[in-house]
């Protein structure tokens, strides 16, 4: 069974509805300041296509909403923008009160795993401010996993709450993180989407353009970025593919696994590749933020009998 769900709009519960309060920002991060600037409508704002002042937002962003201390990435890794990745979360907690009385699952009983978390941490760190979530972080990066440790550890919000590990074969992407007897309620992913350097640097060039609305050559990536973080053999049909055919091996382990697809026309191998493990339900739901449009693909194996019982044991 497929349920697709469409939402133009971001999350009501995303705490970055509507415009960004730049004054209310550099009192949580002074050094944002250095970056503003009045747009054509004579509206504070930062120049979008310039890595530094995205990588400063995010920070004041992490300090103001989340209630972060310390938030900090080695130079050139991925600096995602913040809205879009907490619609995700907030759209899992939709997912999650579906099958518990409509009711969304707080603190430290639901398990997550985040798969690909980056230096960054950001799906963990959302999760665990907003909901009390706790996470399991991999990644197949060493520093990326430094990196997230870096973050958690400088954080007393969230000691205990997010366990970074190192994936050692990256031919794998559950096994060897999901053990025998671990119990999840769902797992995220951003995989890379991009099945190479080239086609990454053209996407990044033509986001530059449409942001500065002038030709460029060439551009640097403006939310940073490594290899593992934008690309890998086959983009991310090949990815999900993969993630898809170990979750079959994983049904009792999880209640939903998810990931984002980016790239529409994308949907309909993942569909077919869905059929062959014959899950019991899938989602769809559709995200906007701006111009840029995106989508979670979310799978269980457990019926409505089972997720209930998942649901009375989680609170035994």
């Amino acid at each position: 069974m497929q349920e697709k769900v469409i939402q133009k709009t971001l999350h009501k519960r995303n705490l970055h509805n509507g415009m960004y309060n730049f004054e209310e920002l550099i009192l949580s991060e002074p050094t944002l300041k250095e970056y503003l600037t009045l747009n054509k409508y004579d509206n504070l704002s930062i120049d979008f296509s310039n890595q530094d002042a995205v990588l400063t937002l995010n920070k004041a962003l992490l300090i103001h909403f989340y209630g972060l201390n310390f938030w900090q990435i080695p130079k050139n890794y991925l600096c995602p923008p913040i809205p879009g990745r907490a619609d995700y979360i907030h759209y899992i907690a939709d997912i999650l009160a579906l099958s518990n009385d409509g009711d969304i699952p707080k603190g430290s009983s639901i398990k997550a795993l985040d798969i690909g978390v980056g230096a960054n941490c950001i799906y963990p760190i959302i999760g665990a401010s907003s909901y009390g979530w706790d996470f399991v972080a991999s990644d197949i990066e060493k520093v990326s996993i430094e990196s997230a440790s870096n973050i958690v550890n400088n954080n007393i919000s969230l000691n205990n709450k997010i366990k970074c590990i190192l994936q050692t074969d990256k031919n794998n992407i559950f096994k060897n993180i999901i053990n025998e007897n671990d119990k999840f309620d769902f797992t995220i992913c951003n995989p890379p989407f991009h099945s190479s350097k080239k086609e990454a640097m053209a996407g990044s060039k033509r986001k530059v353009q449409n942001l500065t609305k002038s030709k460029i050559k060439t551009a640097k990536l403006n939310f940073g970025g490594q290899k593992n973080e934008l690309w890998c053999d086959g983009g991310e049909v090949s990815f999900i593919k993969r993630m898809i055919n170990e979750s079959a091996e994983f049904k009792s382990n999880c209640l939903w696994f998810t990931t984002l697809v980016s790239k529409k026309e994308n949907l309909s191998a993942i569909y077919k590749e869905l059929e062959n493990i014959n899950p019991f339900e899938i989602k769809t739901i559709e995200m906007q933020q701006g111009q840029k449009l995106t989508r979670i693909v979310a799978w269980t194996f457990m019926d409505k009998s089972m997720q209930k019982l998942w649901n009375e044991k989680k609170v035994k």
